[in-house]
């Protein structure tokens, strides 16, 4: 019964120790997660603020404006950040744990060095789990709402767009109306113009041109209207309500009320088209699908249309052809056989074989454009699908490349992320121009720097139990002083060989 009993008590010991250690390596990974988190998110965020800061500067935004348009650019910022923060975080624990010979205690207790990487792995299929939700559906609605708000933003108070030397369009009444400025200069610290003129034609029976030396520009207290003051200028209205109607008016001083110019932001979300960023797995599906059916039936039209043409040459239509010709035109055409043409042909009706041409080549250009519709939104979803199974790629090569240079401290966790994400993020680009070139289909060419890196990290995680897989001297300097040495050792035995 000792037997037994002893044998439960060890599982029981050895199920506690395993326990104990997958505790304290997710406690260690999670600091250095958020840490990589933030830092990497902080910077690509603002280097995307920095470009598109000038679409919200000078438009009198509110604060809920520009908080809403910083909240919404954080997501595709995270689907960048949050793959890298994975290496970083793993890199970062697994040469803490080596310099301080922590894995080398667990060895010594017992524990293999592959065994280290199962609660790693776990974390990895979450964090991959989390990563497909969010691609599936966070980003996608972000990325919508951002196009929107951008767009809203960008119709705005059209006092802030005016441009000088060109002709400005400015809707009124709420955009029932439109004029249309022109103005040499335009001080926008002062709000003033100089040598302005204003286009009115709402009134078809009264066109009105406006010309002024100069003029300033203000909002009411709402910022909805906008009253252009001028000075020293003249107006010209054509009025066709009469013959000959015709009247030029002299000022010193005239204001020109624009009511109802929508300086207020007007929010139009959900109001436009989402394009291949801005739609979820079973959108970008359905959509390919919707395109490949209508490939399909281009495809079909195009070859009926091509056999239609064949039996039209030979003089044979058939009975439920559109394009039968009548006994005229296949009297016409036979006379002009008689004269050098192909007997019995119907290729010498030109404005027939040109419409047969024309559409031909009309559905050819409309087939290739559903075919890179297709392929653009495979693509999309593709990648969005990598992306998220890089965080699983990156915690399985992390661990093992740590331990290859067990003091690589800091420096290894900068150096080895920033050739990773660099040569990772160079695969996806260059995946993506590959299936633009139909060199390969998308679930090929967007899984080749996973299927790269994740086979790198198979090779190096089968050779953690072995000695000679790491650098036991400590660190890189002192890889390259014992690579020295070898050589030194080597060049003295050549030499010692050579004077016997």
């Amino acid at each position: 019964m000792a037997g037994p009993r002893l044998s439960i008590l060890e599982l029981r010991y050895a199920v506690m120790r395993l326990g104990v250690i997958t505790r304290y390596l997710i406690r260690a990974h999670i600091g250095p997660f958020l840490f990589s988190l933030t830092a990497i998110t902080g910077l690509i965020f603002l280097n995307a603020v920095a470009q598109r800061i000038d679409s919200l500067v000078g438009k009198g935004l509110s604060w809920t404006v520009v908080v809403e348009f910083l909240i919404l650019s954080l997501p595709h910022t995270v689907a960048l950040s949050l793959p890298m923060s994975v290496l970083v975080a793993v890199l970062y624990v697994f040469s803490e744990l080596t310099e301080h010979n922590e894995l080398t205690a667990m060895a010594a207790g017992g524990v293999r060095p592959a065994r280290v990487l199962v609660p790693l792995l776990g974390m990895g299929v979450v964090t991959t789990l989390g990563m497909l939700y969010f691609n599936d559906q966070v980003l996608p609605e972000a990325n919508h709402r951002l196009k929107n708000l951008l767009i809203d933003v960008g119709r705005k108070s059209p006092t802030f767009h005016l441009r000088e030397g060109v002709v400005n369009k400015i809707e009124a009444n709420d955009r029932l109306e439109s004029y249309f400025l022109l103005a040499d200069r335009i001080d926008r610290d002062s709000n003033t113009l100089q040598e302005v003129t204003i286009y009115d034609w709402n009134n078809p029976l009264h066109k009105r041109v406006t010309h002024a030396t100069r003029g300033t520009m203000a909002f009411n207290e709402a910022q909805t209207d906008l009253y252009l003051t001028l000075y020293e200028g003249q107006v010209r209205e054509v009025q066709g309500d009469r013959e000959g109607g015709f009247q030029w008016v002299f000022f010193e001083k005239q204001i020109v009320p624009l009511r109802g110019i929508g300086n207020e932001l007007d929010r139009q979300m959900g109001g436009l088209e989402r394009g291949d960023r801005e739609m979820d797995f079973a959108q970008l599906r359905a959509e390919a699908a919707e395109r490949v059916a209508e490939r399909d039936s281009v495809r079909m039209q195009n070859r009926e249309r091509v056999m239609e043409a064949v039996r039209m040459a030979l003089g044979r239509p058939d009975e439920g052809d559109s394009l039968v010709v009548s006994e005229m035109q296949r009297a016409q055409a036979v006379s002009e056989a008689n004269t050098g043409g192909f007997p019995g042909s119907l290729l010498a009706l030109d404005p027939v074989t040109q419409r047969i041409v024309t559409g031909t080549r009309s559905r050819e250009t409309r087939e290739s454009s559903l075919e890179e519709q297709v392929n653009r939104f495979r693509v999309e979803l593709q990648k969005k699908w990598a992306i998220a199974f890089a965080c699983l790629v990156f915690t399985l090569l992390g661990p093992p490349l740590a331990l290859r240079f067990p003091r690589g401290g800091v420096g290894l966790v900068v150096a080895a992320s920033a050739v990773i994400f660099g040569l990772y993020y160079m695969g996806l680009i260059g995946g993506e121009s590959l299936a633009d070139r139909r060199f390969a289909g998308p679930i090929v060419t967007m899984w080749i720097p996973n299927a790269v890196f994740g086979g790198v990290g198979l090779v190096l995680a089968a050779r953690m139990g072995r000695s000679q897989s790491t650098v036991r001297s400590g660190s890189w300097r002192d890889s390259w002083l014992r690579l020295a040495d070898l050589a030194r050792q080597r060049v003295l035995q050549a030499r010692t060989g050579e004077a016997a």
